[in-house]
């Protein structure tokens, strides 16, 4: 089965219920409720379809999978919101958008496949609008959750899915974007675990 629809049914059959919590958490923490949304290594649209149902967003999903964008484009036509909801295909390395035209950035899990860490950050930085907020990183939304899934993708893959899940995400710790972020020179920013999960949050905010 190709990559794109193998990972959206696990998307589908087993982590569906953290997208509305992480939803609910962005817009909570973000305020942001209307304007663009860029939904970063978006695959099937999950998370920004989430978002899309508690607030006013357009959300523009970015992948560079074009199996992808196909499913996201098929699920907005499905959901009815086909007007709101664009696709592009590219990379969080080179964001085919111009500068401060986005209003909010989400990502969740995506951005660790990427080497240059830095060269992600300042990506999404560029594209920000004054007031904008990136919400990028990984979570389960809450413990509950977390151990489901757990459970369940133990069943599917075995033992193995949490040592793969720990190589995954070693190395990707507060030490390491908050030193990041300050060689950037971005100074309004919070990294923090959640939920076995690290959430960067990032404001542009612009000199008095």
């Amino acid at each position: 089965m190709n990559k794109a629809y193998e990972f959206d049914q696990i998307a589908q059959n087993v982590f569906l219920p953290i997208y509305p919590l992480i939803a609910d958490q962005i817009k909570r923490e973000t305020k942001i409720e209307k304007g663009v949304c860029l939904d970063i290594g978006s695959g099937g649209g999950h998370l920004g379809f989430a978002l899309m149902e508690i607030t006013n967003l357009d959300v523009i999903f970015l992948d560079n999978n074009n199996d992808a964008l196909d499913i996201a484009n098929k699920r907005s036509e499905e959901l009815g919101i086909q007007y709101s909801a664009n696709t592009i295909l590219g990379d969080v390395q080179d964001i085919p958008l111009d500068n401060e035209c986005i209003n909010l950035v989400i990502s969740r899990g995506s951005l660790w496949f990427e080497e240059d860490k830095k060269k992600n950050l300042e990506e999404i930085y560029r594209i920000l609008k004054e007031d904008g907020v990136a919400y990028i990183g990984y979570g389960f939304g809450d413990e509950k959750t977390k151990n489901q899934i757990y459970k369940k993708m133990t069943e599917i893959e075995g033992e193995d899915w949490s040592k793969k899940r720990k190589q995954f995400t070693e190395g990707n710790d507060v030490e390491l974007y908050n030193g990041i972020l300050k060689e950037i020179g971005i100074e309004n920013f919070n990294v923090k675990y959640d939920e076995e999960g690290l959430w960067i949050i990032i404001r542009k905010t612009m000199a008095a």
